[in-house]
């Protein structure tokens, strides 16, 4: 590990760590391994009960500053935590089921001092067959996106820029574009920024932070970037079971930011889209057949739940003056 300066490193690396111990364990592995840049680690384990925590403390010792939370602060709180304690210029957020191939890190870092403009900076994600996952940035959602999603459009087309709009990394693999929104598994931001945002919103517990924050830096004049010459294996999303928890805090963090972050005049639609995605998901999912049955159950769940991730939040955190 480069570190040049111990007290002021370059780079502060922020890991979120629950019940992913081996996970975890590989991606501190290549991020090691392939970052020469002058950085620090900082893990924050959010109360994992597979043993993530002595795992990481066995094998990195005093390689990574790691912290024991009694409690699962969800993603936004645990980044917040770990960002008070990070000294370097550039905050990177790094999903612990990732891993860093060719330098990544370096590539990114050097990117963002040759685009100082951005603000928040992106690389490309793929999975560990190194096929695109389509998770590494985002255009902001709008009322036709929605009507995409809702309708199946996205899906059977998933590689249309008309059909799949919000799905940048279905239908981009090469260069480098400005975003609307990075992922929240590989995302560099200035320090300076980062407080100046005030972090992650904790009432996105998990799922919809980054866009949140993308959207409120955008605001004040930042122009999000991404570059496919820094590349990582992401493995989340690659055999994902649907459960309808997840779809529910999903839906949730898609209403908060319909709130937030659409116009007026798109808001009441976008709302009416959103309560009609699980029922036209359930009609779509529909089959005789048993192993479809279980999914069209799922969205009918998720129906049932509406009153949980109906319901907004109005409070933004570091919402601009």
């Amino acid at each position: 590990m480069s570190r040049a300066d111990a007290n002021n490193p370059e780079l502060s690396v922020l890991v979120i760590s629950y019940n992913t111990r081996e996970l975890t364990l590989d991606a501190l592995r290549t991020l090691i391994d392939q970052t020469r840049c002058d950085y620090e680690v900082i893990v924050w384990d959010n109360a994992s009960s597979d043993g993530s925590a002595d795992a990481i403390e066995a094998e990195f010792g005093g390689r990574v500053r790691l912290t024991r939370s009694e409690e699962n602060l969800g993603f936004a709180g645990a980044n917040n935590a770990a960002a008070e304690h990070a000294s370097g210029r550039y905050l990177l957020l790094l999903n612990p089921d990732t891993e860093v191939l060719d330098g990544a890190v370096d590539k990114l870092l050097a990117f963002a001092d040759s685009n100082p403009e951005a603000g928040i900076w992106g690389g490309r994600t793929v999975f560990a067959d190194g096929r695109v996952n389509p998770s590494s940035c985002w255009t902001r959602m709008t009322v036709w996106s929605l009507v995409c999603q809702v309708s199946g459009l996205s899906k059977a087309f998933s590689g249309s820029r008309v059909f799949n709009p919000e799905a940048v990394s279905a239908w981009w693999s090469e260069g480098e574009r400005e975003v609307d929104i990075v992922s929240g598994c590989f995302f560099l931001i200035k320090r300076d920024l980062w407080d100046r945002l005030g972090g992650f919103d904790p009432a996105f517990f998990m799922y919809g932070e980054e866009a949140d924050l993308c959207l409120r830096a955008k605001k004040l004049g930042v122009r999000p970037m991404v570059t496919a010459d820094a590349v990582i294996v992401h493995h989340g999303g690659a055999s994902e079971k649907i459960e309808s928890g997840k779809i529910s805090r999903i839906l949730n963090a898609k209403m908060q930011l319909v709130e937030r972050h659409m116009s007026k005049a798109g808001r009441g639609v976008a709302r009416a889209l959103l309560l009609l995605w699980p029922m036209s998901r359930s009609l779509l999912s529909w089959s005789p057949f048993r192993r479809h049955r279980r999914r069209s159950e799922v969205w009918i769940k998720v129906w049932r739940d509406r009153s949980y991730w109906a319901k907004c939040h109005n409070k933004v955190a570091g919402e601009p003056s």
